[in-house]
């Protein structure tokens, strides 16, 4: 079976077990431990049973063992094939080099924005950004508490911190305008506009 594209998790399995054999388990623990699963969907296992499932029947991984032990079920330990390494380096590189139009839910919300009342609009972008910047004061608290590791192993964290800080100020700047009374509409302007543009 051809597996063309990549996910972040069938990315981040392959970078796992180039580094050493592992099963399910010890990869889902070796990323929250490590903080990746805040940039890849860990949490559910049977997601990542799957991913596994596919990497394996497009021959980048195979097998290694299965072993039982009397404490824990029997678990299969997987390792990276030749043909892995090689899809690993060349899906790290198209996911570094090119932007992908991907289409997160924030933006489709946005889109629709127009369906609230302008002070609706605000009470929800308020509760988003007491979130958004919860978030941020964690990201920031990750990163002061790893300072002491090289800076290329916590880039994610840094780029999602420059991420969130840049979607708080914005927030912030439109929840500005909203209670301000710098942006409002009424369903009947965007009737009329929407009938001059048909």
């Amino acid at each position: 079976m051809a597996l063309d594209r990549g996910s972040p998790l069938a990315l981040t399995v392959l970078a796992l077990l180039r580094s050493r054999p592992l099963h399910p388990y010890g990869m889902q623990r070796l990323l929250k431990q490590w903080g990746k699963d805040q940039v890849v969907n860990v949490g559910q296992r049977a997601g990542l049973y799957r991913t596994i499932d596919r990497l394996a029947e497009a021959g980048l991984l195979r097998v290694r063992e299965t072993g039982r032990d009397q404490q824990y079920p029997e678990r299969t330990v997987y390792e990276l094939t030749d043909a892995g390494r090689e899809r690993l380096r060349a899906w790290l590189d198209d996911m570094l080099s090119r932007p992908k139009q991907e289409f997160p839910q924030f933006p489709a919300a946005l889109s629709n924005a127009m369906l609230l009342a302008p002070g609706e609009l605000a009470d929800a972008l308020e509760r988003r950004a007491e979130a958004v910047e919860r978030t941020l004061a964690e990201l920031e608290s990750s990163l002061a508490a790893e300072a002491d590791l090289p800076r290329i192993t916590m880039l994610e964290i840094e780029y999602l911190r420059e991420v969130t800080a840049a979607e708080a100020r914005w927030l912030r700047a439109v929840l500005a305008d909203l209670r301000d009374g710098r942006m409002t509409w009424s369903h009947e302007q965007l009737a009329e506009i929407s009938a001059a543009r048909e």
